[in-house]
Order: structure tokens, then C-alpha cells, then sequence
């Protein structure tokens, strides 16, 4: 079976540091940090105080009232990303067969806001059960899918990822598959995730997985940096509209890139770290190589997993220099969670955005906060340190892991008919 071309006409994002896709970059590209101290509840007791918010945003400039309200901010989030998205491309909804439009969203957690407000709100009225009848709805992580293909009319593929901090990678992947395979030919697909919230901070602490810089939040994320600590919260959402090539030609479409290639494989190793050897990383590379039938030597860049984590940043670059060899010297890599933090489960769709972006405007954004870096990664690497590489970017690649040994690999090529 000959497989259908896959590519991107349409992008959204909601991000710590812009709310749409073009302002997010031009943050990016600035250098610009999100992280600042936790407005969202009083973060005082907490080891760490301080995540990357969304700056400026009020849902009720995007969505009426009401449905705003029936929704939990993860879904909210994806929602607008997915308004901007299918605004930048083009789609004329009552111009496309909708039974072959769907929607593949990934989230870590999903409505964790909305289940958390609903528990204070129970135990601080004196135990009566008072629940909003939208309250499972809220929760639900289906629900993100839910309400857009509700709201847009899309009767194709509709249904959510989770697999922690690999989500989004794994809703990304699966569209792709779904319309290389002539089952839809469009499909919004991303991450969404809004899990700045008590339990969350407090579960992290817990697990030292969280940085404490509480005296400089904006330079606590620091990929690569000898002195870095943990990764910072973040939240937001983004979308990239997939479409099969000659569905999208026919209408004359803006065509950001092509999608060549997925990996996915597990670890298999341990719940929470790492396999030090980057063997699960390893795989889901040269898994994604292998589907997009392209040479190591032929990517360009890598946006690499990047969380800020002692043991992470090492094992990606050991499963990095595994794959690519001597031409590892000839990448430039970097963190976006270096401005923005981590969007967990909406990362891998935000990291595309990057890429993609880096492509049509030949640079690469730098990781921002490294001021000595760690001794033990390789030191003639070009991480994009403090400042923007110019480079044409032809091939790019982003990598996620999650908790649980999830592992994505996600492959970008500049798109020549």
C-alpha cells in the first residue's frame, strides 16, 4: 500500500510566552523567559514558588460565556489554539467533507483544575455535595476532543493521548498515520495542559523533580547548565493542522512542512528516570529515521526533550550521540523549555511549532540561562547557547519523553512536491 504524504497548513499556540503562534516565536527568538512566581494560588508554602504562567490571557475574549464556562482550562486552551490554527489555514469548514476531518489532542492530566476547585469547594462548605452537572465533563480528558469536534461539526477520528510528557508526540503521530493511511484527510492535532495547580507543584516537590531557584525564577529553567536543578511548570496549548498533500494543494494551501517520520518505543526501565544508557531514546529515533527514510547525516536540527533535569539532559544527549555520531557536531540542538518551561503533555506540539517556524525563517532559537555548561555532555556540541543560530533548517527533529518510559520522536521536512 502506497502511503498518502502528510503535511502542515495551519498552526496555534498559547504559550507562557505568547499567546498566539507568530508572538511566541518572535518571544523565542528574543530570548525571552516565562517563568515568574505563581499568581494562581499562594504559593508560600511550597519548596517551589514560582512556574511559567500564561501572561494576559482571558479565555472570555475567545469563547462566549457560557461555553467558556462548561469547560476546564485544558480545554479552553486547546480550543483557542485550535480557533488560530484553522484560521491560518485557510479551512473553509462548510467547504471540506467533515466526516473526514477529525481532531487528536494529547494531555497529561486533563482537567485537574476544574477537580481540584470542585474538592476545595466541597471540603470548605462543610462536606455538602454541591457539584456543578459539568463538573465530570470538565475533568473528563476526552472532553478537549469532545467540545471542538462539538463545536466545528468534525465527525472523523476524534479522541485523546495521554502518556505523560510524550502525549501530544503521540497524538501528532497518530494523525499522521491516520491520513497517511486514507482514514481522514484533515486532522487537528496538539497538546494541551493546565496543571499549575496545589497538588501538582506539591507532587513534583515532592519527587525533587521541580527547580527551587525561588530567588531567580527567570533563569531556573537551564538545559544543559552544570547548575540546573529541575524543570519549571508550564502551561499552554498548541495545534498543527495536518492534512494530506494533495487534499491540500487542491485547495491552495500555505504549506509549512511535511511530517516524514514517528518513533515511539518505552524504556521499560523505571517510572520516574531515565534509562542512563538513552536506549528507549535510541530506539524511538532510529525508529522515526527509519519511517521517514532519512539518513542521520541529513537532519539539521534537534529540539531536543531539554527539561532542565540532571539525569534527562544527559541520557537524551548519550541516545543523541548514539544515533547521530560524528554528524552530532554538525546539529544545533536546543531547549524551548528553556523560555517557556515544561507544557508536559502539550510540550511535543509546542516544540513542533518551533521547528516548523525555524524552517520557514532559516533560525534557530537559543536556550537561554546556560552560563557554564555541564562537563559531562559533549563540549563541541552547538547547543544554541544564549543566541539565535542562523541556519537552514531542511530537516528537523523533536524529541519527548514522559514518566513511565514514554517515549516520541517526531520528524519535520521542508516540503518539496
Amino acid at each position: 500500500m502506497e502511503l498518502k504524504r502528510v503535511v502542515v497548513t495551519g498552526l496555534g499556540a498559547l504559550t507562557p510566552v505568547g499567546n498566539d503562534f507568530e508572538s511566541f516565536w518572535k518571544s523565542l527568538l528574543e530570548g525571552v523567559s516565562g517563568a515568574d512566581y505563581i499568581t494562581r494560588f499562594n504559593p508560600e508554602k511550597f519548596q517551589t514558588r514560582f512556574a511559567c504562567e500564561l501572561k494576559n490571557f482571558n479565555v472570555m475574549d475567545y469563547l462566549p460565556g457560557k461555553e467558556a464556562q462548561r469547560m476546564d482550562p485544558c480545554a479552553q486552551y486547546a480550543m483557542v489554539t485550535v480557533m488560530e490554527a484553522l484560521r491560518d489555514s485557510g479551512i473553509v469548514l462548510d467547504e471540506v467533507d467533515k466526516r473526514r476531518m477529525g481532531v487528536i489532542f494529547g494531555t497529561g492530566v486533563g482537567g485537574f483544575t476544574s477537580m481540584m476547585d470542585s474538592a476545595y469547594a466541597f471540603f470548605s462548605n462543610d462536606y455538602t455535595p454541591r457539584f456543578s452537572p459539568y463538573l465530570l465533563l470538565k475533568v473528563l480528558a476526552d472532553m478537549v476532543t469532545g467540545y471542538i469536534s462539538l463545536k466545528f461539526g468534525l465527525r472523523g477520528p476524534a479522541y485523546v493521548t495521554s502518556s505523560a510528557c510524550a502525549s501530544a508526540g503521540n497524538a501528532i503521530g497518530d494523525a499522521m498515520h491516520l491520513i497517511q493511511l486514507g482514514r481522514a484527510d484533515i486532522i487537528l492535532t496538539g497538546g494541551t495542559e493546565a496543571s499549575i495547580v496545589e497538588t501538582a507543584i506539591g507532587g513534583f516537590n515532592s519527587m525533587r523533580a521541580l527547580s527551587t531557584r525561588n530567588d531567580d525564577p527567570a533563569h531556573a529553567s537551564r538545559p544543559f547548565d552544570v547548575g540546573r536543578d529541575g524543570f519549571v511548570m508550564g502551561e499552554g496549548a498548541a495545534t498543527l493542522v495536518l492534512e494530506e498533500m494533495e487534499h491540500a494543494l487542491a485547495r491552495g494551501a500555505k504549506i509549512y512542512a511535511e511530517i516524514v517520520g514517528v518513533g515511539m518505543s518505552a524504556d521499560a526501565y523505571n517510572a520516574t528516570a531515565p534509562n542512563p544508557n538513552g536506549s528507549g531514546a535510541i530506539d524511538s529515533m532510529l525508529q522515526a529515521l527509519e519511517d521517514a527514510q532519512i539518513r542521520p547525516e541529513e537532519v539539521d536540527y534537534i529540539n531536543t526533550h531539554g527539561t532542565s533535569t540532571p539525569l534527562g539532559d544527559i541520557s537524551e544527549c548519550v541516545a543523541i550521540q548514539q544515533v547521530f555520531g560524528d554528524h552530532a557536531q554538525k546539529l544545533v540542538l536546543n531547549s524551548t523549555k528553556s523560555m517557556i518551561g515544561h507544557l508536559m503533555g502539550a510540550a511535543a506540539a509546542v516544540e513542533s511549532i518551533a521547528i516548523l517556524l525555524s524552517m520557514r525563517d532559516s533560525i534557530v532559537h537559543p536556550t537561554i540561562n546556560v552560563e557554564q555548561l555541564d562537563p559531562k555532555l559533549p563540549q563541541n556540541w552547538n547547543y544554541a547557547l544564549n543566541n539565535p543560530v542562523r541556519r537552514e533548517v531542511n530537516v528537523g527533529l523533536t524529541n519527548s519523553f514522559g514518566f513511565g518510559g514514554h517515549n516520541v520522536t517526531l520528524i519535520y521536512k521542508k516540503f518539496v512536491q
